[in-house]
Parts: C-alpha cells; structure tokens; sequence
C-alpha cells in the first residue's frame, strides 16, 4: 500500500502503469516459455547424462577386466613400464556452442584411440592383451569426456532455470500484482474525482439557478 504515495491519479500515470503491466505480463510469459523449455532441455540433458554414466561404468569394467587379464600374463612390472612409455598427449578442442542463450562447452578430441604403433611402447615386449586392455582404456576416457561435456552443460541449464524462475517469481508475485494494484488505485481515484467534479458542478448550477 505504501507505493500507493507515490502514483499521481491522473490518466497520463494510468497510460504509463497500463503500460508498464503490459509489458511486464509480456515478459512473464516469454520468461514462462523459456522457463519451461529449459526445464525439458535440463531432462533431456540428465536422461543422456545417465545413459553415459552407465556406458561409462560398463566401459571401465571392460577396460580394468582387460588391464587385470594383462597384469596376470604379462606381468605387473611389465603393464606399468610399458604404461609408462604410452604417448598420453591428447588433442582436445573446446568450443562453445548455445542453448537458448547460454553457453556450453563443446569437446573434440582426436587422438584417443590409437594402434599399437601410436601408443609408443615396445611392440617387441608386450603382448596383444596389453593392446587390448590399452584400446579399453582410450574407450572409457572418450566416454568420460563425453559424459563429462554433458554435465557441464546440465550446470550451467540448471543455473540458467534457477535464474530465470527467479525473475518469473518475481514478475507473478510482486511486480505484476503491484502494477494491478496500481492501476486500480488510480482507476478508483479518477472515479472519485469525476464524482466530485459532478457533484461541484451540481452545486454550482444550482448556486446560478438561485441567483438567476
């Protein structure tokens, strides 16, 4: 009610308060349809976030069962020496790409799955199991990375959607109500005001009719 001081009730503030609600009504609903499909954005991001958790779990499994298998036949000393020898250089290209005015990363990284002559250990002293438990391995990290883009991209929607139902919340709940408020104050006091001037003019034309 406080707010109410300030509002002079002429028509020239109504047009200006009409004016205002609308277009405070207009954002709403914008920010309402964007709220709304960044919610579903965020679903689709977390379902493809779980199906990559679950590659990523099934593809380690593969890779540590491959790395074991080759610890017991080559040797753990051997694994690690030649583990130690691997070329570990990635190529990684971070790009940003948007949703719906928000900006993601998105990666590309060449390089991760190699042949045996890429990965830099001795052909001569190892096996094809350690090639195998290597190929396993380069799997599970592309994996991670992927799942890795996709969680970062969840982040930033779901600070992206806490923003936004903010400003929703605060154009439904305190803005918009206001500004109807507003409008009705002055609509009620230029009513007032007619009633009066009516009411003055009466008196008056009566005042005439008297002296005439």
């Amino acid at each position: 009610m406080a707010a109410r001081v300030t509002i002079s009730p002429n028509r020239m503030e109504l047009m200006k308060v009409k004016n205002r609600l609308a277009l405070a009504e207009k954002g709403y609903d914008l920010l309402k349809e964007k709220m709304d499909a960044l919610v579903m954005e965020l679903l689709n991001t977390l379902k493809a976030i779980q199906k990559s958790k679950a590659e990523a779990t099934a593809q380690l499994k593969r890779g540590y069962e491959a790395l074991s298998i080759c610890m017991a036949a080559l040797g753990t000393f051997e694994t690690v020496q030649a583990a130690a020898e691997t070329k570990k250089e990635l190529n990684i290209d971070i790009s940003v790409r948007n949703i719906m005015g928000i900006e993601v990363p998105t990666v590309q990284v060449g390089g991760i799955e190699r042949n045996a002559l890429a990965r830099g250990y001795s052909l001569h002293m190892t096996s094809s199991l350690l090639d195998t438990a290597a190929r396993e391995m380069e799997l599970a990290t592309k994996v991670l990375i992927e799942l890795a883009e996709l969680e970062i991209t969840a982040f930033a929607l779901a600070q992206e959607l806490e923003k936004t139902k903010r400003r929703v919340n605060a154009l439904e709940y305190i803005l918009i109500p206001r500004l109807r408020e507003s409008v009705k104050f002055i609509m009620m006091r230029l009513d007032e005001m007619e009633r009066e001037n009516f009411t003055r003019l009466k008196r008056i034309k009566a005042i005439l009719e008297k002296r005439g």
